[in-house]
């Protein structure tokens, strides 16, 4: 397909670039290759990443060569732009020759604004309904965006937005009467109970518990980090479907805590009478990374000692065994994602700062950051001095 078939071969064309140079007429086209993770090794067609790795390698694609033509072509004129939705499948080789460039996802107003000024009158039009004869507002389209879509796009908010409308095209064709404007009843009637739930911040009277941030291919989102504890001889259990990496974090945490232990006032004693489980809910979704290493280390604290957590408070860095608190990535979605949480309080590393600094201030507004360097700076803001009701002896 890309380098072309040899004309000993019955229908034989050249490759689909040479094709589509010749399509546009002229040697310096711009080329989208869309959603290039999708595109698979070798295979009895031949290998379409050794021929994209000589298409898009500025050293050898001056002379590319298509097996139609029998002849190298210049393609060092062209630019070529690829779009994919996850690094993780593309060969690294070729990514080496890409300059990548990461993009978020739509927001909760951007996609809202998106629906109001696209999806909504595309599909009136292409239903043939009249923007009088019905129109949503804007907390019925954001009802729709929270609890039916959880997505990156709006793929899926174009499709439920559609259902509704031809439910409503049955009445006018019939000439019944109902409401033009959607309402939430109308929603819930249409498209069922809603399928996903909106994140809160638990209001937290339990040891132990610490809401964390956390980005993901769809966005920012909350994670409460649950410790308990019981008495044993000092193991250390991780459930949750936790990644490599992320318990690799929450043995950094166990450990640093039980190397400075008589900082925050315990008896290094105490590790060797009580076993720690660490749980993140939600079990069916696989989850990795270090960005959750503050929160893992404040739940164990927090068990430990029996403080109580304040509230409406939330934390996202990665940490160290010298306790240094470093900087994560995905700030914009997780700021968002505690913003939609109701949460007023964030802890980010100090190095994070300028990230948040690249946020409008429209979404920033009504949240305090405190930037922290060391995980100790982290327990004296986020544990409260009293301890919990009906605290356990540790």
């Amino acid at each position: 397909e890309l380098r072309g078939h040899r004309k000993t071969y019955i229908g034989a064309l050249p490759g689909r670039v040479i094709q589509n140079i010749k399509k546009v007429k002229t040697s310096n086209p711009v080329f989208v290759l869309d959603e290039i993770d999708k595109v698979l090794g070798a295979n009895v067609g031949g290998d379409p990443q050794a021929a994209l790795l000589e298409i898009l390698d500025t050293e050898q694609n001056f002379a590319f060569h298509d097996n139609y033509l029998e002849m190298d072509y210049d393609l060092s004129k062209t630019m070529f732009v690829a779009t994919a939705n996850t690094l993780n499948t593309i060969h690294p080789a070729l990514i080496d020759r890409m300059e990548v460039i990461n993009i978020s996802g739509y927001l909760l107003e951007e996609k809202a604004e998106i629906a109001r000024r696209h999806l909504i009158p595309k599909q009136l039009r292409e239903h043939g309904v009249q923007k009088s004869q019905l129109s949503f507002n804007k907390k019925i389209i954001e009802y729709i965006i929270e609890n039916y879509t959880r997505e990156a796009g709006v793929r899926t908010l174009e499709k439920k937005i559609a259902g509704i409308i031809r439910k409503r095209v049955r009445f006018i064709v019939e000439e019944e009467e109902y409401n033009i404007k959607v309402s939430l009843k109308d929603v819930v009637e249409i498209l069922g109970p809603p399928r996903y739930q909106k994140e809160k911040e638990l209001l937290n009277n339990v040891a132990g518990v610490v809401t964390g941030l956390a980005w993901t291919s769809v966005g920012g989102e909350i994670l409460f980090v649950e410790v308990s504890l019981s008495r044993g001889k000092g193991t250390l259990n991780m459930t949750g479907n936790l990644g490599d990496v992320m318990k690799e974090s929450a043995t950094i945490s166990y450990e640093y805590l039980k190397a400075h232990a008589g900082q925050i006032g315990l008896d290094p004693e105490v590790f060797q009478k009580w076993n720690v489980h660490i749980h993140i809910p939600e079990g069916a979704t696989p989850k990795d990374g270090p960005s959750a290493g503050v929160t893992m280390f404040t739940a164990l604290a927090s068990a430990f000692t029996q403080r109580v957590v304040r509230s409406k408070i939330a934390m996202t860095g990665e940490i160290t065994l010298r306790g240094k608190v470093l900087p994560v990535g995905g700030v914009k979605e997780k700021i968002l994602a505690a913003k939609r949480a109701n949460i007023t309080d964030i802890i980010l590393s100090e190095e994070n700062e300028k990230d948040i600094l690249e946020i409008n201030d429209k979404y920033v507004a009504g949240l305090n950051f405190h930037y922290v360097n060391k995980m100790v700076e982290v327990l004296d803001f986020a544990l409260l001095d009293k301890k919990v009701v009906g605290a356990m002896k540790i």
